[in-house]
């Protein structure tokens, strides 16, 4: 098991790079004043109004970059740094959760395998961890390979879930950069910005799933090795 931990530790650390460098964009473009003088929450009214989507709530939340949006409750939650924010990486932000909202009112394939997905995977990692300690203690009694099986089908439903959210979150930023370019919400200078910002953004979810995918092939490849002694 000394190569879970080895990729374990080698994902939580360009998680980490990842992540600061997000940070380090979002409070870049943060003081980057947009001309228009629009806060993220009237960007996302308008973007909403635009694709005449009229029952999504916008709503402020808490924490810091913790935005997203909602399908059950059809909710846009913006941090308040992008809610109240009036800056390319408040418009950014606030249009590419207003993204999701369009591909839901558009029935977005790859956002209704996700939302399908959803509770699988909350039960998948709820036993993730309990799974690998039985495979431990299992393998002196012959139960090893049989929590092996579900422990990589667990880590395979991960692995499905991350890449499945990649074209999900990558399409929301392009309806959003489209929306901003194609009404001038933004100008070229300031586009250019939102853009940056959103490819980092974009970068986190490439990461986990990188590594959620590595993990998995790990534990199958592991499972097959034992397979063939």
């Amino acid at each position: 098991m000394i190569g879970y931990y080895v990729i374990l530790g080698v994902f939580t650390l360009i998680g980490m790079l990842v992540s600061s460098r997000l940070k380090n964009k979002f409070a870049h473009y943060s003081q980057v004043p947009v001309r228009s003088g629009l806060s993220g929450s009237e960007m996302a009214e308008k973007m909403l109004a635009h694709y005449g989507i009229r029952d999504v709530q916008i709503v402020e939340g808490q924490g810091y970059l913790t935005d997203h949006y909602n399908p059950q409750t059809k909710t846009v939650s913006l941090s308040p740094d992008v809610y109240h924010g009036r800056s390319v990486a408040a418009a950014a932000v606030a249009t590419h959760e207003c993204g999701h909202a369009v591909q839901h009112a558009q029935s977005y394939s790859m956002l209704q395998l996700r939302s399908r997905l959803v509770p699988v995977v909350q039960f998948s990692a709820n036993i993730q961890q309990f799974l690998f300690m039985g495979a431990i203690l299992g393998m002196g009694a012959g139960l090893g390979g049989t929590l092996m099986i579900f422990m990589v089908a667990t880590f395979g439903i991960t692995a499905l879930f991350s890449l499945v959210t990649l074209p999900v979150e990558f399409d929301a930023s392009n309806r959003a950069l489209a929306w901003l370019d194609n009404t001038g919400a933004l100008p070229p200078q300031e586009h250019d910005g939102a853009k940056d910002a959103l490819w980092w953004a974009a970068m986190t979810y490439v990461a986990q799933a990188l590594g959620a995918l590595v993990m998995f092939l790990y534990f199958l490849l592991s499972f097959l090795g034992r397979s063939e002694d």
